[in-house]
């Protein structure tokens, strides 16, 4: 017997309701029955999405004659109300069908019979579905929709989620491995891409780096071919992350005309101030990356504090601000008409990437930087790893998280919105206190004692005890006096 057979076999014989009954609810959905028609079509929908197995599941369980509760405590609880022999041959007979006539590729479930634990005059029925290669679709009246399990539901798969799914199934290929119809190997910077291939240590006498410019030869394990043929002529083209990362500025600026970053800084802690020092990153991906890291790196200034235990202070960490301007650069959406933005503040620095946080990514666990490896575009994400611009797969936030709290600044914090996910850098407090504290000096300087000696009140009622303040609050004190 095949090895897939035998494990099929143990599978349906082992089922235990009970260690169902914990299992997680991507993998199990519960039904009280199954034999008016409307429901019939969600049981299907649902073995059709545990079919097309997009959350890499391996499947899952239906199971009818039971229902889902919470007990007292509010968690979930199993009560099983059982299916009668005409209700078990019905809904069997029901579920077939449409999985026959409305499934596309057509499908059939294993279909178990357990008995009730609570009451021996019924049946439980379970549906076993194992993923298939199929993306299948089900037939509702005149429509064909795509249905995935996410989380503990099943819902129709659009836009993205659509094209995740069909990516999974090899029945489009995805963006950043798209060979660009457009554009031949005229549109590679030939120079920039010497230098880039030769950062990698894949330059040598023997594989010249035009060689590598190939429909055939990988410039690296894990990442495909640079260039793909179309059908019809054969011309040998640039894929898309090809021509994103190795482009000439012109062909990316006219083929992706909103891949680029725009760099902003302003003086205060918000957008309201009259003047900002605004900059337009294009080209490359590989260079944006670099000129904004370059940006950057001015803002991590260094403050001397003899008073502290940790006398010289980043404003941030540099390898924080590299992770965060490569994760937003490689996992951005870049089918959305939008140019991804950095911004810095006296107080911050946002970091947006356009596109909403991968739907294979659970929000809490990646503000964290607990959660796995999750690619938008994949060959991206290994190129630049393979230029020592980004960390092993998964451990970006794991570093800013750790770089962050080694400067002694407080924490990154992550944004997730409906496009677009913005990673926050907070400033080292020291700067903030001793920004102000120049602030003060100016308005002591000035005579306007009460401005100065309202900023160190606020200073102090937020526990910053720092001796400079007191010894500015006793100055300002002293001129009040002598006036």
């Amino acid at each position: 017997m095949p090895l897939e057979s035998l494990k099929e076999t143990i599978m349906d014989n082992s089922i235990d309701l009970n260690e169902l009954s914990k299992r997680e609810s991507e993998r199990v959905e519960w039904k009280e029955h199954g034999d008016d028609p409307e429901v019939t079509k969600s049981i299907v929908k649902t073995i059709s999405a545990f079919a097309n197995d997009l959350a890499n599941g391996g499947g899952g369980y239906v199971v009818c004659g039971a229902k889902e509760i919470k007990d007292e405590y509010g968690f979930p609880k199993v009560v099983y109300r059982g299916l009668s022999a005409n209700q078990l041959a019905e809904i069997e007979g029901r579920v077939t069908s449409y999985c026959r006539d409305y499934v596309s590729p057509s499908m059939m479930p294993k279909i178990v019979p357990l008995d009730n634990p609570h009451d021996p005059t019924t049946k439980i029925l379970v549906f076993i579905v194992h993923a298939t290669q199929e993306a299948h679709t089900f037939r509702d009246g005149e429509k064909n929709c795509h249905y995935v399990r996410v989380n503990r539901q099943t819902i129709e798969a659009r836009n993205g989620l659509l094209r995740e799914l069909l990516e999974k199934k090899s029945v489009i290929v995805p963006f950043d491995q798209e060979i660009h119809k457009e554009t031949t190997i005229a549109d590679i910077d030939l120079p920039f891409y010497r230098d880039q291939i030769a950062e990698m240590g894949r330059f040598s006498p023997d594989m010249p780096p035009e060689d590598y410019l190939s429909d055939t030869e990988q410039v690296a394990a894990f990442i495909p071919p640079l260039m793909g043929r179309l059908p019809l002529d054969q011309v040998l083209r640039p894929k898309n992350f090809t021509l994103l990362m190795f482009g000439k500025k012109k062909s990316i600026a006219r083929y992706f005309t909103h891949a680029h970053t725009i760099l902003s800084i302003y003086p205060g802690k918000d957008r309201g101030e009259s003047f900002a020092e605004r900059h337009e990153l294009a080209g490359s991906i590989i260079q944006q990356a670099l000129d904004a890291m370059k940006l950057l790196d001015l803002q991590c200034s260094t403050i001397y504090d003899k008073n502290s235990d940790t006398s010289n202070q980043k404003k941030y960490s540099e390898r924080a601000i590299k992770e965060a301007v490569v994760n937003a650069i490689v996992h951005r959406d870049y089918r959305m008409h939008r140019p991804n933005r950095i911004t810095v503040f006296s107080d911050r620095i946002e970091i947006e990437s356009v596109g909403a946080l991968h739907w294979g990514v659970d929000r809490d666990m990646f503000i964290h930087g607990k959660s796995g490896p999750k690619w938008r575009n994949q060959a991206f994400a290994y190129l630049f790893n393979k230029l020592s611009l980004s960390q092993a797969e998964g451990q970006g936030i794991r570093t800013m998280i750790r770089t962050m709290r080694h400067e002694g600044c407080p924490p990154p914090r992550f944004e997730t919105g409906k496009d677009s996910v913005t990673c926050i850098l907070p400033a080292h407090p020291r700067h903030a206190i001793l920004k102000a504290m120049a602030s003060i000096d100016n308005d002591i300087h000035l005579r306007k004692f009460d401005d100065a000696l309202a900023t160190i009140t606020n200073l102090l009622e937020q526990g910053h005890d720092h001796q400079q303040l007191l010894n500015l609050l006793h100055e300002i004190r002293s001129r009040i006096e002598e006036k």
